[in-house]
């Protein structure tokens, strides 16, 4: 879940966020991240715009299908993202691993044909958010075990999300450590699957991180830094663009299919370095 206070690379930094000063990439594709699928909480309700109603989603990823984009995992966007493979693509994820996504998610990516990644918070399964108890959040379930293999027998991913969603950019080294090992041995004795994608709880995370998810074996890893991503982009740092509940439908759409967040977020900067 993104916070206020997000940790993060700086664009300039060499193998940033890949909206730095350099050379343009002509290709570049979006990851959207979505949290929660089930009714609007109650006006007021803390992180209340984390939260999508099951048909704006459903809307969404139609939209977009009707256009001729596909949504995937990222397992599957990352040959894309590579170069590898040409399409019109864009990365599916789920912070958390919320029954609700289970619940009213699935049954949409399965219809469309999509494929998506969750990212699980490891010691939370069959559990709750309860790290967003501080904030005054209600509780909502999360996956157990049984959900988490129907997941991935409908040809779904699931990636970690650490084992306590800890803001890894206030852990000292050994506990990151076993935030990020931890919750990819965890998942993968509990699913019976090589987990490959990571995800920084909050964004929060420094260099070295970066470099114990690299170690660690997984092949990506994603941040809340508001951009589509490109091959310039370090593969333990991808950006995504989170889906909001005040995001209309067209905003969504031309985050997706146009250059829209990359100029958005270049305008941001240059107000930015203006005051």
């Amino acid at each position: 879940m993104p916070s206020k206070d997000q940790q993060s690379m700086s664009p300039e930094t060499p193998g940033g966020w890949g909206l730095s000063r350099r050379a343009p990439v002509k290709r570049r594709l979006a990851i959207l991240a979505y949290h929660q699928t089930r009714s609007k909480p109650p006006v007021g309700t803390p992180v209340r715009h984390l939260t999508l109603p099951p048909w704006r989603f459903a809307l969404q990823l139609k939209t977009l299908r009707a256009l001729g984009w596909r949504g995937v995992s990222m397992r599957e966007f990352l040959p894309y993202h590579r170069g590898e493979k040409t399409g019109k693509v864009f990365g599916i994820t789920f912070d958390d691993g919320y029954l609700n996504n289970f619940e009213h998610a699935l049954p949409v990516l399965r219809d469309l044909g999509f494929t998506a990644t969750l990212f699980m918070v490891s010691n939370q399964i069959a559990g709750s958010n309860v790290w967003d108890r501080k904030l005054g959040v209600p509780d909502s379930a999360l996956m157990d075990f049984q959900h988490l293999r129907a997941w991935l027998a409908a040809g779904m991913e699931v990636g970690a999300h650490s084992r306590n969603h800890v803001d890894l950019s206030t852990c000292d080294d050994a506990t990151a450590r076993d935030e990020i090992v931890g919750s990819k041995r965890d998942l993968e004795r509990a699913c019976g699957v090589e987990v490959t994608s990571f995800c920084y709880p909050y964004g929060g995370h420094r260099a070295e991180h970066a470099e114990m998810v690299r170690q660690a074996g997984y092949t990506s890893a994603t941040t809340i830094e508001s951009a589509r991503t490109s091959q310039c982009d370090d593969m333990m740092r991808l950006p995504r663009i989170t889906v909001y509940l005040g995001g209309s439908l067209v905003r969504v759409t031309a985050q997706v299919t146009t250059d829209f967040e990359d100029w958005r977020m270049a305008r941001a900067r240059r107000r930015m370095a203006a005051e």
